[in-house]
């Protein structure tokens, strides 16, 4: 669990590091973009590996049929991912689509996973999500977007299939049915 823990805190620190300390992210200067880049792909390996890791304790047994709902949610949650890049009309509607995003993956995953170690995972990126949230909305005003489109939306909708479709593959492949089978 200790490896699991220090991959959310490493991810936590290397995202709020620019609203928290934007003196230090500045003097990083671009190389920083990189650094931080690096780190947070470390923390994702490290939670990874440290999920896979930590020992199986039941905490709860979540009904199968939690299982269609967390799909649904996690295809949402992958529209509003992208919705924001591709200017899709909710962009100009939820302020953090890619954070909300975010929030709906991971309130999708404490459904169907009843475990220790994936409620801490799960957990732990859903309160980074809130903190995140709260931070920008305390540091800086939205400029809404105003040229938003349906065609956006749509957009969105079709990376977010595609990106489903990927992430329901690697579960596979690691032997973790999406599906519920």
């Amino acid at each position: 669990m200790t490896l699991l823990i220090a991959g959310l805190l490493l991810w936590s620190g290397a995202h709020l590091l620019k609203r928290l300390a934007p003196e230090t992210r500045a003097r990083l200067g671009g190389t920083g973009k990189a650094g931080i880049a690096i780190l947070l792909a470390i923390s994702v390996v490290t939670m990874v590996l440290g999920h896979r890791a930590a020992p199986f304790v039941p905490v709860w047994e979540p009904p199968a049929f939690l299982s269609h709902l967390n799909n649904l949610l996690v295809v949402v949650a992958f529209w509003l991912f992208f919705v924001g890049r591709t200017r899709g009309t909710m962009a100009a509607r939820i302020r953090h689509p890619q954070l909300t995003a975010v929030k709906t993956w991971a309130v999708a995953h404490l459904l169907v996973n009843g475990d220790a170690a994936s409620l801490v995972l799960f957990g732990g990126l859903l309160a980074w999500a809130v903190v995140e949230v709260i931070v920008i909305n305390r540091s800086q005003p939205w400029d809404r977007p105003r040229d938003v489109s349906v065609r956006g939306d749509l957009v969105a909708a079709g990376i977010g299939l595609v990106a489903f479709g990927i992430a329901a593959a690697i579960h596979v492949w690691l032997g973790v049915n999406p599906f519920g089978g």
